[in-house]
């Protein structure tokens, strides 16, 4: 799944803009200019998602973008992370049997899964590896969809 979700921004009366999501209602922010609201919003969708995963909600899929709307991915961490979750989920293994395929401590793997844990990228990619998933990371420019 791609972690990119359609944002829409309104400036408020004060001048600031603010950021929202249909998809992930949680994620609110806002920033002086478009762009800070936007580099915000990246930041507010990945907490948000992390409380999904934290009440063992399901995270919601991005929706199809409308005019007028951004698209705003989360952080690459957030979303290698949601994706190893989403492959353990699959494959229908916990914590305990990917510390056994990866030869490491059920501690490692806790902190691995853990989205407020600062871990390595390759450690990430190297489980997603050994359940037969990986990610792809790719560049864009922040662009309104238009119509």
């Amino acid at each position: 799944m791609r972690y990119v979700y359609p944002v829409t921004l309104v400036k408020d009366e004060d001048g600031e803009f603010l950021a929202t999501s249909r998809d992930v209602p949680e994620a609110i922010t806002s920033g002086a200019t478009e762009s800070e609201a936007l580099q915000a919003m990246s930041d507010a969708l990945g907490a948000a998602l992390a409380g999904y995963v934290l009440d063992q909600q399901d995270v919601p899929s991005p929706s199809t973008p409308a005019q007028g709307e951004y698209l705003v991915p989360v952080a690459a961490l957030v979303a290698a992370k949601l994706a190893l979750r989403s492959a353990m989920q699959s494959e229908g293994v916990n914590n305990t049997e990917l510390a056994r395929r990866l030869h490491l401590s059920e501690g490692a793997i806790r902190r691995l899964v853990d989205m407020d844990h600062a871990s390595r990228m390759d450690r990430v990619i190297a489980a997603l590896a050994v359940l037969g998933a990986g990610i792809i990371i790719e560049d864009q420019r922040q662009t309104m969809v238009a119509a």
